[in-house]
């Protein structure tokens, strides 16, 4: 029976990857040219939005949060810092060194005041309270 695989139409770059990488050796240029990305999970209830953005291995000092209106900007540099030897290199390299950056828009803007932010155990959680909405007026004609 042939085996069966998913095609992702969202995915361009997977079969040229695969190509690549089983037609050389060690195709370095390929692992080092992909960028992190921030996963996260975006809750909302009546009063608030809860992010949660897996940001695992960094420093709460290396990690910035900007809000503006409803638009939320996650971005953190990742250094990891190995030493290297004078008569070695490496042969094959995955774990990511650069910049990450993550940005998106929430339905109803945020109260910049009353935000919130945590970072432990590789999670970063913000609890983003929602900004009081004036709502509609009706106007009275005079």
């Amino acid at each position: 029976m042939a085996n069966l695989t998913r095609f992702d139409p969202l995915n361009f770059d997977e079969p040229f990857e695969n190509l690549i990488r089983n037609a050389f050796w060690r195709p370095l240029a390929l692992e080092s040219s992909k960028r992190m990305q921030i996963k996260l999970d975006v809750e909302e209830d009546d009063k608030q939005f809860t992010v949660r953005a897996d940001m695992p291995g960094l420093s709460k000092e290396n990690i910035k949060v900007a809000l503006d209106g409803n638009q939320v900007s996650i971005s953190a540099h990742v250094s990891n810092t190995t030493e290297k030897k004078d008569n070695g290199s490496f042969v094959h390299r995955e774990r990511y060194e650069g910049d990450m950056y993550r940005s998106f828009s929430l339905s109803q803007a945020v109260d910049k005041e009353k935000a919130q932010a945590n970072y432990r155990d590789g999670v970063l959680e913000l609890v983003l309270p929602k900004l009081a909405d004036a709502g509609q007026r009706e106007l009275t004609i005079q």
